[in-house]
């Protein structure tokens, strides 16, 4: 199970009250609602493996070199994502814990955590589940391994399974071709512009048709007029420039610079005396008792 962190801590910071504080006063409510969230993760699908995937560079300087509005809505300044106040504190705490527990951490200097995920998922020969809220990471959905995407848009406690059924159902394309689809249509939360003209119906008709993006351009290319839509060839001839830069881009990394590392689930935890001062310092007692329990629940079964 691979973990989208930043995610999951971004989605409990806005989901569980920020009446959630340690001891001094300061907000634990991501904190809280990450531990617990690991939890029920944990005790629902038991995972015999189990990563926490970080953002090292939360907007890489090669996706940004290659399609500069890239996230640019979401800088504070520099290069510093946009984090509320209350939530910047609580990130150091969330690495602290994880660690203390025994959670593989892992980050890739230079990419995202999507990368991470992208990796490991790439290296793992069995069953993968990826934990997350963005969509991006449907292009990773493969049933022969199979890698699924448990996605959390209804809450950890009613996660929608995404398999290539569910892309082909929800998107009308092969079940495998989530990033060609993306790079057509384009995606205003991340600032990639897509193809001016080309909506979602307009990108899943073209990807279904050609298979993939690359024997769209390729047809393209050879003046083939077939399967284009009435003005979609100039479009896409518009946006020449984009599209061979883009799918750089939105695809995520397989091959992110990170050492093997053990991602069993902790039977107890890797350093049990700074578990405890931690959960006494924020009060988070009941939570780290709860994730203890199904990390040993699943180890003992």
């Amino acid at each position: 199970m691979l973990l989208d962190t930043p995610s999951l801590y971004f989605r409990a910071f806005y989901g569980v009250p920020d009446s959630i504080t340690a001891p001094d006063g300061m907000p634990v409510n991501a904190v809280r609602g990450l531990i617990d969230m690991i939890a029920t993760l944990v005790r629902d699908h038991s995972p015999t493996g189990l990563a926490a995937c970080m953002d090292a560079d939360w907007r890489p300087a090669f996706r940004v070199a290659a399609i500069p509005s890239y996230k640019a809505h979401r800088v504070a300044t520099g290069n510093e994502e946009e984090v509320p106040d209350a939530l910047v504190p609580q990130i150091p705490v969330i690495e602290e814990f994880l660690d203390a527990v025994g959670i593989a951490r892992l980050a890739a200097e230079g990419y995202e955590a999507d990368d991470v995920i992208g990796t490991l998922a790439h290296r793992e020969a069995g069953a993968v589940d990826i934990v997350t809220g963005d969509r991006d990471l449907f292009q990773l959905v493969d049933d022969a391994r199979p890698c699924r995407v448990l996605y959390t848009v209804r809450g950890i406690r009613n996660l929608q399974t995404v398999d290539e059924a569910f892309v082909t159902q929800k998107y009308g394309i092969p079940g495998r071709t989530y990033a060609d689809f993306a790079t057509l249509r384009g995606d205003p939360s991340d600032g990639l512009p897509g193809v001016p003209g080309i909506g979602e119906k307009s990108a899943a008709a073209l990807v279904s048709r050609f298979g993939s993006l690359e024997k769209l351009l390729g047809a393209l290319d050879e003046g083939v007029e077939e399967g284009f839509p009435s003005g979609t060839r100039a479009k896409l001839t518009a946006a020449r420039a984009y599209l061979d830069v883009a799918p750089a881009v939105v695809r995520v990394a397989h091959d992110a610079p990170m050492p093997a590392a053990d991602l069993a689930c902790p039977a107890e935890p890797r350093d049990a005396e700074r578990l405890v001062a931690l959960a006494d310092r924020y009060g988070l007692d009941g939570p780290v008792n709860r994730l203890l329990s199904a990390l040993s629940s699943r180890t003992a079964a």
